[in-house]
């Protein structure tokens, strides 16, 4: 189809449980390769972007299947099995399989080159050639900055790396690269981003610390095959939470989600607005905290003043992919937002911040550009719109939210690319909405 209609909603009803998380099934399936045995992924997610990684592991001579209920075997090769492709390896539109799999390209005796679509070859590389190069991988950029990327590694030496920004792909693509490199490799963060690399590969085995903002792997170690059970994604949740709270007397219950204190900033966001956002049953599995998400109806005015909520500092990182929705949730919301710090959005799958600022003019609301953010008045009526998602999947998620409560229909062009992420959200929306 070329694009999807929404129209006006009366409520949210209903239990979901999400697919597995992205950022785990990535990130599962490569500790699971590097891994000596047979480990076995469950609720993997059913995302493009994970597609990809599994499509770039098997080039390498990684044995994987996929069965019923996204079940995905691995039979990991350990660190030296691996193979060259007989192809240039295509990461789609997925940043974190081009650079987290580039750490472990850095540590292969073979020549491999990588790329992806349009979108990911205008996203900034330099960001992983630099440390790589500095562990003694021969590595060559398009304009010394771009993908396509060509990786030659072998023998690699420790480094310690302090994250010119802050970014978790960028840091894990270190501590895999590290897994290579006799002696201890450590990458440090003035800003705290997601640390499920660093869980994950303690899981499968690694000796991995972390004290203060320095996070350290020491290299050559043996991983072991797991059984791994991956949580529902928190940030396809997100959607789906924030349409609940934006229509008065909405109910929604979304079961065994992941809950790393890292991702969870979306939902203390919420929370400032003085949303009725629950956590229910926290638990653990695999060094990670799981639970359940309650929310009830919408989120009260935060103060009698109504001034607007701030977005700014280290609370970015935190909520760098929701950043789309809660612009658009804010002309729900009284005093609406300020972003700040949020420059990164730019070099996205689009650049984020454009994209939310003119569909959100194309549907009438005010709001204001700014090089690292953006301003959304608050609280304020929303037209139904043609939306443009740039090939951007949060982007296109995120309107057809804002469709839940605008006058009139909306329309979302190219709804296809939400499945670079979450295949199901359509089907999953309407399921649990109310007209």
């Amino acid at each position: 189809m070329s694009s999807y209609v929404i129209s006006g909603a009366k409520r949210i009803a209903g239990e979901v449980r999400l697919p597995g998380d992205k950022s785990l099934s990535h990130r599962a399936a490569l500790c699971a390769a590097l891994g000596e045995g047979v480990s076995r992924l469950h609720n993997f997610s059913p995302s493009l972007d994970c597609e990809r990684t599994l499509a770039c592991l098997r080039a390498l001579g990684v044995p994987i299947e996929i069965e019923a209920g996204m079940t995905v075997t691995v039979g990991g090769v350990g660190l030296e099995g691996f193979t060259p492709s007989a192809h240039t390896l295509d990461a789609g539109n997925s940043g974190s399989t081009i650079r987290m799999i580039a750490g472990i390209l850095a540590g292969q005796p073979f020549e491999s080159t990588i790329t992806g679509d349009a979108s990911l070859r205008r996203r900034p590389m330099d960001r992983i050639v630099h440390p790589l190069r500095l562990m003694g991988a021969t590595v060559h950029a398009r304009g010394d900055r771009y993908a396509p990327l060509t990786i030659r590694g072998g023998t690699l030496r420790p480094i310690r790396y302090r994250l010119p920004v802050a970014s978790a792909q960028v840091k894990s693509c270190v501590l895999f690269a590290g897994l290579f490199a006799s002696g201890m490799t450590t990458v440090e963060e003035s800003v705290p981003t997601r640390n499920h690399t660093e869980i994950m590969l303690a899981e499968f085995g690694a000796q991995v610390s972390a004290v203060g903002g320095a996070i350290s792997i020491c290299g050559r170690p043996r991983l072991r095959a797991r059984e791994y059970r991956i949580a529902g994604d928190i940030s396809s949740a997100a959607f789906f939470i924030a349409g609940a709270l934006a229509l008065p007397g909405s109910q929604l219950l979304v079961r065994d989600v992941l809950l790393n204190p890292t991702r969870t900033g979306f939902l203390e966001v919420l929370r400032r607005w003085g949303a009725n956002v629950a956590i229910e049953n926290p638990r653990r599995w695999h060094g990670e905290t799981v639970g359940d998400v309650r929310v009830t109806s919408r989120p009260a005015a935060r103060t009698s003043r109504a001034e607007p909520l701030v977005l700014e500092g280290a609370l970015i990182p935190a909520v760098i992919d929701e950043i789309p929705l809660l612009a658009v949730l804010a002309t729900r919301m009284p005093g609406g937002i300020v972003v700040r710090d949020a420059g990164e959005l730019r070099v996205k799958e689009s650049d984020r911040i454009r994209a939310t600022v003119e569909n959100l003019r194309r549907m009438g609301a005010r709001v204001v550009e700014r090089a690292d953010g953006l301003v959304v008045a608050g609280p304020q009526a929303l037209r139904g719109a043609e939306i443009e998602p740039e090939g951007d999947h949060r982007i296109a998620m995120a309107f057809a939210i804002a469709g839940l409560w605008a006058e009139g229909e909306t329309i979302i062009r190219d709804p296809e690319v939400v499945a670079i992420s979450f295949p199901a959200f359509f089907s999953m929306l309407e399921q649990i909405v109310e007209r």
